[in-house]
């Protein structure tokens, strides 16, 4: 009798933790989010996707696109104001509850300009305005961008379009002042890339140099770039990025930093992969796989979810993807 018991006692717990792999499985895959009301996002790339509260904006692209505002709230989107020209190819960053645009490039393929000017969007008022300019020596787009101390660093980039002139330059803008400051050079130049800061530091991942039109995706960037704030000193991770592509997305959550998406010259679809680097060990974990390879967007993180959408879904402008997929994170 004793071993019955003893039997069945194991057949619960075997049948329990069955269930909570089950559970976790499920709750480690990217899911496709639908709105409340059959309202849509406008499909766009090499643009930005940010949240301010329980709010998030898919701002800029190819074209002049309305910025669409989902609610995380209602899971409903809605449509903001246009720019007031074409933006392109930036990582904005949130400050004060403005999105600062900063070294955007306006114009068509292959031979895109960098906008000179800073433009802001109010998310409360939904308008844009335009900022100081950009001193001309250090203009150029498809920078990556982060924030640290009402300071926006301002990464690496290119000069000429998709054609070349690829920078190595690393500058701050004081958000408070409007000051400008030249720091040293990255280790690689890169462009089509996105940058993120734990603690102290910033990181560069992914990104190529564009040299179109026979090379435009071929000169991919496995190396990850470090700068340490504090020090005002630039090193290279002895891991590379696992997977290289451009028009990856970056960001980082507690201490560890994922990069999602993007494209290469190696495959027709964008990537679904997705890698984070835990920044204490220095390595590199595979995560679940996008339903949907994009690149040319951003990502968001909002109540322990991570959200990305839009993009393009194919190596280059199409097809403009109109959804969005959520993974919910583990503690």
């Amino acid at each position: 009798m004793l071993g019955r018991f003893f039997f069945s006692g194991i057949l619960v717990l075997l049948i329990s933790c069955a269930g909570v792999k089950q559970n976790r499985e499920k709750e480690n895959r990217w899911e496709n989010i639908t709105s409340t009301n059959e309202s849509e996002l406008i499909g766009r790339h090499e643009a930005a996707f940010v949240s301010v509260k329980d709010k998030f904006y898919l701002v800029g692209g190819r074209g002049i696109r309305p910025v669409s505002i989902y609610n995380a709230v209602t899971g409903v989107w809605t449509k903001g104001a246009k720019p007031p020209l074409e933006l392109h190819h930036f990582q904005p960053v949130v400050y004060k509850n403005l999105v600062y645009v900063i070294g955007a490039m306006t114009g068509k393929y292959p031979g895109e300009v960098p906008v000179p000017d800073i433009y802001i969007y109010n998310v409360s008022t939904n308008s844009w305005s335009k900022g100081d300019t950009i001193p001309k020596d250090r203009l150029r787009g498809s920078t990556g961008n982060v924030i640290y101390k009402d300071n926006v660093y301002i990464s690496c980039g290119i000069k000429n379009g998709h054609i070349g002139d690829h920078k190595k330059w690393l500058d701050t803008y004081n958000l408070q002042t409007g000051e400008w400051k030249v720091l040293p050079d990255a280790p690689t130049a890169r462009d089509h890339f996105q940058a993120t800061v734990v603690e102290n530091k910033i990181y560069l991942l992914g990104g190529r140099q564009s040299k179109a039109p026979d090379e435009t995706f071929k000169h991919t960037i496995a190396e990850v770039n470090v700068f340490d704030i504090e020090k005002n000193s630039w090193a290279t991770l002895a891991n590379n990025l696992p997977t290289e592509r451009a028009g990856n997305m970056v960001t980082a959550i507690n201490k560890h930093i994922w990069v999602i998406g993007g494209e290469s010259e190696n495959q027709p679809v964008a990537h679904n992969e997705v890698e984070v680097l835990n920044t204490m060990t220095k390595t590199w974990e595979k995560k679940p796989s996008l339903q949907r390879g994009r690149h040319g967007t951003g990502i968001v993180v909002y109540k322990n979810t991570c959200y990305v959408a839009s993009g393009s879904g194919n190596k280059g402008g199409s097809p403009e993807l109109k959804s969005m997929e959520k993974l919910e994170l583990n503690n």
